[in-house]
């Protein structure tokens, strides 16, 4: 049985492509998921967990996931991943911290080796950078103040 579709003209817009649009925009991001293979699923499970210090949501033997702020990072095994990330400037991961200054300091003393300790930007945050243990890039980024620069 196929699905129930109303006609765009029963959904309020004069104009279908309006209709079609409104439906059709992208709302938010729901999640990232970071692959890797089986025999190196405990090491990104741990960093993630246990380094970076973020609570699984669940946690299974192939699959962890964490959910803060409405949106979730999952880190899982996928049979299609072999070893470290190729590209790992491809994506980047930002995760927003109050403080870079004790965010690098605590990560640091966890093992994190920063490929670019907590600089200052011109568009006025605070950007330091690393890599998980399959080599995707991970950023911290400290927002500056609201209305400042």
């Amino acid at each position: 049985m196929g699905a129930i579709v109303a006609p765009l003209e029963s959904v309020g817009a004069e104009r279908p492509e309006e209709a079609f649009m409104a439906q059709a925009t992208i709302e938010g991001l729901a999640g990232v998921l970071v692959w890797t293979e089986a025999d190196r699923f405990p090491a990104m499970a741990r960093f993630y967990r246990d380094t970076l210090g973020l609570t699984p949501r669940s946690d299974k033997s192939d699959f962890v996931n964490f959910d803060w702020s409405g949106v979730r990072l999952s880190v899982g095994v996928h049979a299609g991943v072999r070893g470290v990330s190729r590209e790992p400037l491809r994506v980047m991961l930002n995760l927003t911290v109050a403080d870079i200054q004790a965010a690098h300091t605590r990560l640091t003393h966890a093992g994190v080796v920063f490929s670019r300790p907590p600089e200052r930007e011109e568009w006025g945050g605070w950007v330091a950078t690393f890599a998980d243990p399959d080599g995707n890039i991970l950023q911290l980024m400290q927002l500056p103040a609201p209305g400042t620069r």
